[in-house]
């Protein structure tokens, strides 16, 4: 495993989201860089580079920083500060294990609740989700993946699940990106969304539940199997 130096310097962009809260921006800032891998678990944020970085003031940063801190995704030590929580194998396992119930579920309850017009939209997200994935661009993939399960999930009105899956989203990050930039596993979840399309399609809560499922059970199993090559600790 490579050793990260202990200062990394780090490339965040400044906030270009005129409309949203300043801590909302910020926090959609930490969170992509934590999903694209710019901040990988164990990097240490030092709050002056960070408020530099994104032209923000240290108040409205720490506020960004607390909420993410009480989520998990933060954590401070004596030794090194604030720094991006590492996770455990077992509880990537789990949080894996979790989605796939709770995505399951969300498909089942979208099924019940969805028009013809609403599957229509779902089904058109869900090709641009394969398109996104057919060109490997890693920000396009997240990008139309967040807007495809967003739509499931507002229509189900399920916040607290909603709310669980997006926390166990970011606390994979590290191991999920590195899957999804495989082709192997670009092509399967094109296969996966085709089917999930399809049971949706037929209001088959059975199959559809399957294929989301299986579509979970599959990114665990192709993110685990990077685990070692993560900074995350064992």
């Amino acid at each position: 495993m490579v050793a990260r130096p202990e200062r990394q310097t780090i490339k965040l962009a400044p906030l270009r989201q005129p409309m949203a809260p300043l801590r909302s921006k910020i926090i959609a800032a930490l969170r992509s860089a934590i999903e694209t891998g710019v901040l990988e678990p164990g990097t240490r944020l030092i709050e002056k580079d960070l408020c530099a970085q994104l032209d923000v003031s240290r108040t409205s940063l720490r506020e960004a920083l607390r909420e993410l801190q009480a989520e998990g995704i933060f954590e401070q030590t004596s030794s090194r500060g604030l720094t991006i929580t590492k996770i455990s194998r077992q509880d990537a396992e789990n949080a894996y294990r979790i989605r796939a119930v709770l995505e399951a579920l969300i498909v089942e309850q979208f099924i019940e609740v969805a028009g013809a017009a609403e599957i229509s939209l779902l089904a058109t997200k869900g090709e641009a989700l394969k398109a996104a994935y057919q060109s490997g661009v890693l920000e396009d993939m997240l990008s139309t993946k967040r807007a495809f399960y967003d739509y499931l999930c507002s229509m189900t009105q399920n916040n607290i699940a909603f709310d669980i899956i997006n926390r166990l989203v970011l606390r994979t990050s590290s191991l999920r990106w590195r899957s999804m930039v495989r082709p192997e596993r670009q092509q399967q979840s094109i296969r996966e969304i085709d089917r999930l399309i399809k049971a949706i399609k037929k209001r088959d809560i059975a199959a559809a539940r399957q294929a989301a499922t299986e579509h979970v059970d599959n990114a665990a199993h192709s993110a685990l199997s990077s685990y070692a090559a993560t900074a995350v600790k064992k």
